[in-house]
């Protein structure tokens, strides 16, 4: 072909490819991501925008565990913290574990509870002085301004992020499932507790009388969290760097979009608001080819199977009696295990066994040999068994794992096993259960089928909203204006007391003409006598 005849043709292609290709302006986004599992989901939506052409800069502590200082998809801002996380989460761990294997009773209760708190609220200090490290940078915060973002891309499990936004008056949109005082949709959207469990109550959208005292019981303890723990921590900062100060719910509130990491296939019915947009599973794909030595691996279990065990980012070992007792019962099964455990080697270790220090978690639960996934409940590995169809035995630790969980049992995908409950017979119970009835594998795969079937997938459905924000510069017609009520005025109760004020004057008032006139008639009638 002619030289100017290849020209011609190159530069038709080029037009069509400028014509019809889906026009995209790249932003700049600022993220303040959260450490461990939230930054995984969080990196996998980073990703995306990456390819889509917006420039990505992130937010994050010095001692970060997940969160690597240099990246190709984004450039980082580093800031100093007092203790290394890595630390702060192994100590809490080991109190949670030796609080859980006292059993189930009222003082384990408040054990747990108390260490919680005080694990979220040493958690929240740490972030917040970090954050005042950015404050008190004159260059740093110089930069920011003149960056000239977008967005604000945060993660409100822990809030500076909201803060920093305000203090740059940025459109936020959060990356979302828990806030700093439990589940997002209780400050987002109305929440009756007859029927939305709080987070930690361990109760479904079916309570009794005795359930709903329990639930709002629950709710006490996340108000008590959120007025008394939290709000002097993050109040302290508003005070000093947002002019007029900020309320960190009032701030959460303000947020222009909430991705919310779930969706109705996994949670419980409930009312929700127009900027809520549901990415649950967004981080799912189809399975990738393992590495040759895993397949081989797989593939040498034959008709039984295999079963994953993993308890995510933070656990990298339970108690050697515990993995003894685990690693027992797995060495007397006809199924291979994939075991992602990190601490002492089990005694008792059957040659069925791989222990590993990392699993393609996403492809082995996508894998046709796999039979049942033992796991801690957090959010991503459970809408990841969602999507793949394989059925759950949960071993519930912290946070949010037992309430992921208990919804997966509650739709009959899985079943909950106590750390306090484990030992020999009750474990191996549970996971032949898992494996020998039938309807624990149709119920997932009824709920992988419900989950992929939407019209749009929920990384588009992320990626679209993120960029609305940008295009729109913000997304304030969407959400309301409540927060700024009083409560009192929220809840209609000047309107109720003007009214019940108004109907007691009336009859006050009819009452006292009534009497005024009986009186007089009295008084007519003993003249008359007299």
């Amino acid at each position: 072909m002619p030289l100017h005849r290849v020209s011609v043709v190159f530069a038709f292609f080029s037009l069509c490819h400028i014509l019809f290709s889906p026009h995209c302006d790249g932003g700049n986004i600022l993220v303040y991501p959260v450490d461990g599992s939230h930054w995984i989901n969080m990196k996998i939506l980073l990703e995306e925008l990456h390819a889509r052409g917006h420039n990505i800069t992130v937010i994050r502590v010095s001692s970060s565990v997940y969160i690597p200082e240099k990246s190709p998809i984004y450039t980082s801002i580093t800031v100093e913290m007092k203790k290394d996380v890595e630390d702060f989460f192994d100590e809490f761990l080991e109190e949670q574990i030796k609080a859980h294997r006292e059993g189930t009773s009222l003082i384990t209760f408040f054990k747990l509870t108390k260490s919680l708190l005080s694990m979220i609220a040493n958690g929240h200090s740490l972030w917040c002085d970090a954050m005042m490290e950015v404050f008190e940078n004159p260059k740093l915060i110089k930069s920011l301004k003149e960056s000239h973002y977008d967005l604000v891309l945060t993660d409100p499990g822990i809030a500076p992020g909201v803060v920093l936004a305000k203090y740059l008056k940025l459109p936020v949109v959060l990356n979302v499932r828990w806030i700093t005082s439990g589940e997002g949709h209780f400050v987002l959207a109305p929440s009756p507790f007859s029927y939305i469990p709080v987070p930690g109550s361990g109760l479904t959208d079916k309570m009794d009388f005795i359930q709903r005292v329990k639930n709002l019981f629950f709710h006490g303890i996340i108000f008590f969290q959120e007025t008394l723990l939290l709000q002097p921590i993050y109040g302290a900062m508003c005070d000093k760097y947002i002019e007029g100060g900020c309320n960190i719910v009032s701030l959460l509130q303000e947020a222009d979009i909430w991705l919310f990491r779930s969706d109705f296939v996994f949670d419980f019915p409930r009312p929700t608001m127009p900027n809520a947009v549901y990415i649950g599973g967004f981080q799912c794909k189809p399975a990738q080819p393992l590495p040759a030595d895993l397949e081989d691996f797989v593939q040498s279990a034959g008709e039984h199977g295999v079963i994953i065990m993993s308890l995510g980012t933070w656990v990298k070992k339970l108690p050697n009696d515990i993995t003894d007792a685990i690693a027992s019962v797995f060495a007397k099964m006809p199924q291979k295990v994939i075991w992602r455990h990190q601490g002492e080697r089990p005694s008792t270790l059957g040659n069925n066994t791989l222990i590993v220090n990392w699993v393609p978690q996403k492809d082995l639960l996508g894998h046709p040999q796999i039979k049942a996934f033992v796991a801690h409940g957090g959010t991503n590995g459970v809408q990841e068994a969602i999507y793949h169809g394989v059925p759950v035995l949960g071993i519930p630790l912290f946070f949010d794992q037992f309430d992921n969980l208990l919804r997966l049992q509650e739709r009959g995908g899985g079943k909950i096993i106590l750390l306090g409950d484990i030992n020999r017979d009750t474990f191996e119970e549970s996971i032949k259960d898992i494996l020998n009835n039938s309807s624990y594998k149709q119920n997932m795969q009824r709920l992988s089928r419900l989950h992929k079937d939407q019209p749009v997938t929920p990384m588009d459905k992320a990626i679209f909203w993120v960029e609305y924000v940008m295009r729109n510069k913000g997304a304030a017609h969407l959400r309301t204006d409540a927060y700024k009520m009083p409560w009192f005025s929220y809840l209609c109760l000047d309107v109720l007391l003007l009214l019940i004020t108004t109907v007691s004057v009336a009859f006050l008032s009819v009452f006292a003409v009534l009497r005024f006139f009986c009186c007089r008639g009295k008084r007519n009638t003993k003249c008359k006598q007299n």
